[in-house]
């Protein structure tokens, strides 16, 4: 073959390759496009395009008295497009983006004017269409970044994109902060009623599809959400606002003084079982407390000489001692451990003075005497009264209660358990378990579980209504409870609470308590942290709030009455005189003159519409505008003062508001001494005068 021909051959072939090639690249090109398109086209709507979630405005959260105890704001993300319609433009963009980084600058501080420009020349180089321009801004500041130079161009046209993301706050800050609780996306479980009623408040969340661009961004395609969220309901708690405020500083305050570890506060109403307030407080620092954990449901200690007052109610139902029954205080001796008053007086009592005195010695020899043989009969009653259940609260992190019996619990000591349960020992109860016993003696024996929510609303209109549950009837028999109520009003007016917490003008009835508490570590033997405690309820003849303070580990003085004592009478005394509907109604005392009240001369309309609203008879001589009045046993009679041009009025008798008035009328100028009423005038009335005459008034 010659030259010619194999170059040929090689040409064709190399042709005829190439040919079959861009055959099978066409073939290919049609698959994709005819066949597998729709899957490709679907792939690439869901890399580039995608549906998020936007999130519900969140409900409120109110107290009692409408207070707004927790709501949320918007709070907005700052971003730009830096090719948006209206700043396209090189010429407009470079013209006023100095001024644009200036005002940023100086307004957010975060960065010089130098560096604003910098970054968004920069921004402008990248062609970038996303770029962050501040996180966390309020709406005030974004109606001010809005008049920005290019952002003032237009809403959209000038590049400034808004992304609104929802802040929760707290108005009153500190106030009932551990009971509203949080939200926390890094925690599953939320706290307090934000936590508990989480799927009211938190609503239904919307859609929006968002597309993703340069830089792995992704930006809304619409600017309103294709499903709209729904926002979340509205809570109405139990909290009253002052009475949280009254709670929370008298418990600090205490705290400070007493340098004890952590304290709380609970004040309930009587017969609904809501809950007015709740305070709790650690200590961070010396001097400084915060709400860091809620002791008043979860802080389960023994609760001390509180508890007596299931003792002696156990006692009194089974007839076993009556107020009357005398009992030795002091001492007791039980195998292994003997039982001492705080201030042992060796004496025989009755079982009312037992109690009042908070005598341990007393209580645990009468439990012991009578239950010792059958000590089931005695926590039969404990259980009745639901001390060993959890209430079922609405909030989360209630403490489980532990109340032996012989029984189910093999630490049950069979010489020491029984009597030291007597006044509070071998038990873990939470200041709130507490407060419902004491609160169901106030309540004429109805135990009922608090309640923290009153009412779910949504758009104003009622959703769900909240009512205590009632855990028991009639915990007692009316005899035994009308004991037990004489028995802690005594408490109050002769016993452990007279100095500190009795108040003259309104009975309180309740009981102090100090226990040792234990080491989590070392127990008993470690050194001694007393909790103090006083619970009770007023006012006593006719109870309205029940309310309980728990101190621990004060520091110096740690008895009941000496350190919970003075926080429940100032917030006691507090909420007393702020309810009317508290006040014991006043008796009527007539005095024996019955003469009318004097009143000032003057203007008549005003005068006759405060005689009539007290009934007084009133003779009105004549009709005028201006009067002196004459005091007379047969009501009030007035004698007409009608002012009269260039003649001397007689402002006698009135008050200097009314003579001002006149004699300025009359054109002259009037010099003031004392005060009071008008008793002297230099120039006699009916006298001639001209303008601009001086006169002299005395009043007193």
């Amino acid at each position: 073959m010659n030259i010619r021909a194999n170059i040929l051959l090689r040409v064709y072939l190399a042709f005829g390759l190439i040919v079959l090639f861009a055959l099978a690249v066409f073939v290919r090109l049609c698959d994709v496009q005819f066949r597998q398109g729709h899957k490709w086209v679907a792939m690439a709507d869901s890399l580039s395009i995608r549906e998020f979630d936007v999130e519900a405005t969140r409900g409120n959260i109110y107290s009692i008295d409408g207070s707004l105890l927790a709501t949320s704001v918007p709070e907005y993300e700052l971003r730009m497009d830096m090719f948006a319609g209206g700043i396209q433009d090189d010429k407009v963009f470079n013209s006023k983006v100095d001024s644009l980084a200036m005002k940023l600058a100086s307004f957010f501080g975060d960065k010089s004017a130098k560096e604003y420009s910098r970054y968004l020349r920069k921004a402008r180089q990248d062609t970038a269409r996303y770029v962050l321009i501040k996180r966390k801004v309020s709406y005030q500041d974004l109606k001010l970044v809005r008049t920005f130079p290019l952002y003032n161009i237009g809403k959209h046209s000038g590049g400034l994109m808004a992304i609104q993301k929802n802040k929760r706050i707290l108005p009153f800050k500190a106030l009932a902060a551990r009971t509203i609780g949080y939200k926390n996306e890094n925690v599953k479980n939320g706290v307090g009623l934000e936590g508990a009623y989480g799927s009211y408040i938190n609503g239904e969340t919307g859609k929006q599809l968002r597309q993703r661009i340069s830089g792995g961004v992704w930006v809304p395609v619409n600017s309103d959400a294709e499903v709209a969220p729904k926002d979340g309901a509205d809570i109405i708690s139990t909290i009253d606002i002052n009475m949280q405020d009254l709670a929370q500083s008298a418990l600090e305050k205490q705290l400070i003084k007493s340098n004890a570890h952590h304290g709380a506060v609970i004040v309930m109403e009587v017969a609904t079982g809501e809950i007015r307030a709740v305070a709790n407080f650690t200590k961070v620092e010396e001097g400084v407390y915060k709400e860091q954990f809620n002791y008043a449901i979860a802080g389960n200690q023994d609760p001390g000489s509180t508890f007596k007052l299931a003792s002696y109610m156990a006692l009194l139902e089974d007839k076993k001692v009556d107020t009357n029954t005398m009992v030795r205080t002091g001492w007791y001796q039980i195998p292994g451990k003997k039982i001492t008053d705080s201030h042992p007086k060796d004496e025989m009592v009755t079982v009312k003075r037992a109690f009042e005195e908070s005598s341990n010695a007393a209580i645990a020899k009468m439990i012991n005497d009578n239950y010792g043989s059958d000590p089931m009969k005695f926590t039969n009653h404990l259980y009745a009264w639901g001390l060993d259940k959890k209430m079922g609260l609405q909030i989360p992190g209630e403490s489980q209660p532990v109340v032996k019996n012989i029984e189910a619990n093999k630490s049950w000591n069979k010489n020491m358990t029984l009597p030291q349960m007597a006044y509070g020992y071998e038990m873990q109860m939470t200041p709130l378990n507490m407060l419902v016993l004491y609160n169901g003696v106030a309540n004429g024996g109805k135990l009922i579980a608090p309640i923290f929510v009153k009412e779910i609303r949504r758009l104003g209109n009622p959703v769900e209504q909240f009512k205590a549950r009632v855990i028991n009837d009639k915990m007692c028999s009316d005899e035994t409870l009308t004991k037990v109520k004489a028995m802690l009003e005594g408490v109050v007016t002769n016993g452990s609470g007279k100095q500190i917490v009795y108040n003259p003008l309104y009975k309180i009835a309740g009981k102090t308590g100090t226990a040792q508490v234990a080491d989590a570590n070392l127990g008993y033997k470690a050194k001694k942290q007393y909790q103090a405690s006083f619970v009770g309820y007023f006012p006593a003849d006719k109870p309205k709030y029940s309310m309980i303070v728990v101190i621990n580990d004060p520091k110096g003085a740690y008895y009941g009455a000496l350190v919970s004592g003075p926080v429940f009478r100032e917030v006691a005394d507090r909420i007393y005189a702020s309810d009317v509907n508290m006040y014991n109604k006043v008796e009527e005392h007539f005095a024996g003159n019955t003469v009318a009240p004097e009143a000032k001369a003057g203007h008549s309309k005003a005068t006759k519409k405060v005689y009539n609203a007290f009934g007084i008879k009133a003779l009105y001589a004549a009709k005028s505008d201006y009067f002196n009045s004459i005091d007379t046993n047969n009501g009030v009679a007035y004698e007409e003062n009608t002012p009269v041009k260039g003649v001397m009025p007689n402002v006698n008798g009135m008050g200097l508001k009314d003579a001002m008035y006149l004699l300025g009328n009359a054109g002259l100028k009037a010099r003031v001494k004392g005060s009071g009423k008008v008793i002297n005038q230099s120039i006699q009335p009916g006298s001639r005068i001209g303008k601009g005459l001086v006169v002299d008034i005395t009043l007193q």
